[in-house]
């Protein structure tokens, strides 16, 4: 019998036995069926490896000198609970048994083994019990989609997000790249009377327009080369749900017209088609490009902006809701650390200085990504600031040479003189969105 041959890592089991002839011997067999295995020979050892980074199961003898099996049990159920444990006792009964599962056990075992393929079979079985339960929590995170932040600035976005969801409404979400808007559109879905059905989404920016058109609506037999057989386009998958167009700025002018029409029409005709298919989708566009400059050069039609912007929602970029930095950090490491097998990683102080002292040009997903290489690199549970592979901050003047919040705010005003009072001009003279500067007039007290 051998383990299912599953993508990614191989399952990381720990044998935890004070006899090093019984330890061993678990070692080779479980070793022959493809798992990374480890050994410990007392409990205290165990848990020093098992913090340095967690295993998918634990198999422990009961009466060890020292710290026993029981007491090890009721650690690993404290600090790593999603970690799978089978008890293995010389003096098997049923009692025994029955309070090892009720302490939080997955089974138990008697040694000496009767047989190796016992052994395999529990192992298999807490194995994919692990996998359901990770599966499962990962299902519930997606259907969630949990939105993380503290900054006062998302605040508008997070309320009209909330009441826009019940509703079809389109929204056409803005901003720059790495700013979260697919993880808006996931939370969209989620808190709408669709989340039942799909969600589906496609990147406008990375597909040729043939390819787009045939992903988008679907495609006959034969309507070109290559299309060997029907295929349903994205819309038709999502009939009931939710359609996420991300990047929707980059698409070109014919597949805006056959966009426009779709959406009004609420039908699509697959390439190389002639039959008329009815379709019920919520669309999200998204896109870090202005589009009303590119209505006013041209290169978006104006009557398709018209129909994506029933709601727009503009998400700020990370650099000016600092206060969502430390929040989405530790979201991250939670995140990251279950997923790379590495526990519970925190950051030092230091670490979140760092962070906050950056300006992020990548957003949210630059965060991310440093968060990960940081996760996915170092040894100890605590990041430190130089595991972290970010600039150092620059030092703040002095308040003596400078103020910044009265720079600011002549930086504003004077914004605001050279356009008239208009605050969305003003915004985009000052290289800020319209919520942005909307809040700093409200910290200002400018009503």
């Amino acid at each position: 019998m051998s383990a299912p041959n599953e993508a990614g890592p191989r399952p990381r089991v720990l044998v935890v036995d004070d006899q090093a002839a019984f330890r061993r011997l678990l070692t080779r067999i479980l070793a022959e069926e493809n798992y990374s295995v480890e050994e410990a020979p007392d409990a205290a050892t165990a848990l020093v490896l098992a913090r340095k980074r967690p295993f998918h199961l634990v198999l422990t003898d009961i009466r060890m000198p020292g710290m026993d099996g029981h007491s090890l049990l009721a650690k690993l159920r404290q600090e790593m609970p999603e970690t799978q444990v089978v008890l293995l006792t010389a003096f098997g009964t049923v009692p025994e048994a029955v309070a090892a599962l009720k302490q939080g056990a997955f089974d138990s075992l008697t040694k000496p083994l009767a047989d190796p393929d016992e052994l395999k079979v529990v192992v298999e079985r807490a194995l994919r019990h692990r996998r359901m339960l990770d599966a499962e929590e990962a299902r519930q995170s997606e259907g969630e989609v949990e939105l993380v932040w503290a900054d006062p600035l998302m605040r508008p976005l997070v309320e009209s997000l909330k009441r826009v969801a019940p509703t079809s409404a389109t929204v056409l979400l803005t901003g720059e790249s790495g700013t979260g808007k697919e993880v808006v559109a996931r939370a969209l879905h989620a808190l709408s009377p669709r989340k039942t059905h799909a969600f589906v989404a496609v990147n406008c920016a990375a597909l040729s327009e043939s390819l787009l058109d045939s992903e988008l609506f679907g495609h006959e037999r034969g309507a070109f080369t290559g299309a060997d057989k029907q295929r349903r386009g994205r819309f038709e998958l999502a009939d009931g749900g939710t359609l996420l167009l991300d990047e929707v700025g980059e698409m070109s002018p014919a597949l805006q017209a056959k966009l426009l029409r779709v959406l009004q029409e609420r039908q699509v005709v697959r390439v190389g088609g002639t039959a008329t298919l009815d379709v019920d989708v919520r669309v999200i566009a998204a896109t870090h490009r202005d589009l009303r400059a590119a209505v006013a050069t041209g290169g978006f039609r104006e009557d398709l902006f018209y129909r994506l912007a029933v709601v727009p929602l503009h998400l700020p970029p990370l650099r000016e809701r600092r206060l969502d930095i430390p929040a989405l950090a530790q979201h991250f490491l939670h995140q990251l650390g279950r997923r790379h097998a590495r526990g519970k990683v925190t950051l030092t102080a230091e670490a979140m200085a760092a962070l906050q002292a950056q300006t992020w040009p990548g957003n949210v997903r630059e965060l991310y990504n440093c968060i990960e290489r940081a996760v996915v690199l170092g040894s100890s549970p605590h990041i430190a600031a130089s595991d972290l592979e970010v600039a150092a901050p620059k030092p703040v003047p002095s308040e003596q040479s400078v103020n910044l919040a009265e720079l600011e705010r002549d930086a504003i005003a004077r914004a605001l003189e050279q356009c008239g009072g208009n605050r969305r001009l003003a915004a985009d003279l000052l290289g800020i969105s319209l919520r942005t500067l909307q809040y700093k007039l409200k910290e200002m007290g400018t009503p």
